[in-house]
């Protein structure tokens, strides 16, 4: 059976997050729906990362097996066809090896949170950002963030439903910069590490928030990290803000894929 690589974009607002549920709507669903419509039989197909309700993606990976072979950008239209009811958009297909994995053969997996800065509410940006009032001091909140970088254990930022076999991780990147959008100022965090435990970029940022807005000074960052206990981290951000932007691998797949 041939395998595909896909590249996937959705809004996460109308999904209960990635995984498959029961009589709810999921994005992993809503996928193995249409590839169900191209090839009638049941599919499962496999992530780079599971994304939880109202989290987005901008480039999501998945394999899925096929009986028959088709051309990746066959594929993906035909793919796209049956997803046009549902914010979902595979905008890019490869055929990759047998063996290849979504998830197991990732090296990296790259998350941005966007915050936008104004008094009013959001309109154009809304389930899509998530909407602070106040300006918050990007240089306190990147000095913040300089304490996580490298290997630790996450405890105190990993939730309590986690089911990771370790809290230890290596944080490659957390960077922190204000862009000035066309709605308004907003604030990017761009963080990459190989794995993250379950809710830990939404606890970073909430608890740099924190720093941002002032609450707390940047050094406090490092007495949370090491306190390795959930009660020392900050409040956990709306998943709204958060997409899983890209993943990383020894060869892209995508290189010469459907484009």
């Amino acid at each position: 059976m041939p395998r595909y690589a896909l590249k996937i974009e959705y809004h996460g607002g109308p999904f209960v997050g990635w995984q498959r549920q029961t009589e709810q709507s999921s994005v992993q669903g809503a996928i193995e729906a249409a590839l169900a419509r191209l090839e009638a039989r049941e599919h499962k197909i496999a992530a780079a990362g599971r994304t939880d309700a109202g989290v987005h993606a901008l480039a999501q990976v998945a394999h899925c097996d096929m009986e028959r072979d088709w051309s990746p950008f066959r594929l993906s239209e035909a793919l796209n066809y049956h997803l046009r009811r549902v914010p979902v958009a595979i905008v890019d297909c490869a055929e990759v090896d047998g063996d290849w994995h979504a998830r197991f053969s990732a090296r990296e997996r790259r998350y941005l949170y966007r915050i936008l800065m104004r008094r009013a509410p959001a309109t154009h940006l809304k389930g899509l950002v998530w909407h602070v009032k106040q300006h918050l001091d990007v240089t306190a909140m990147q000095a913040g963030a300089a304490h996580l970088i490298g290997k630790h254990d996450f405890t105190t930022f990993r939730s309590t439903i986690c089911q990771a076999d370790s809290p230890v991780k290596t944080l490659d990147r957390l960077d922190v910069t204000q862009v000035e959008g066309t709605h308004g100022p907003e604030v990017h965090f761009d963080v990459r590490a190989r794995s993250f435990l379950h809710n830990q970029v939404r606890s970073f940022v909430g608890t740099l928030e924190r720093v941002g807005a002032g609450s707390w000074h940047p050094d406090q960052m490092h007495k949370a990290l090491v306190a390795c206990e959930r009660r020392a981290c900050g409040p956990v951000s709306p998943p709204t803000g958060l997409y899983l932007a890209g993943v990383g691998y020894p060869d892209d797949p995508f290189e010469n894929g459907a484009g």
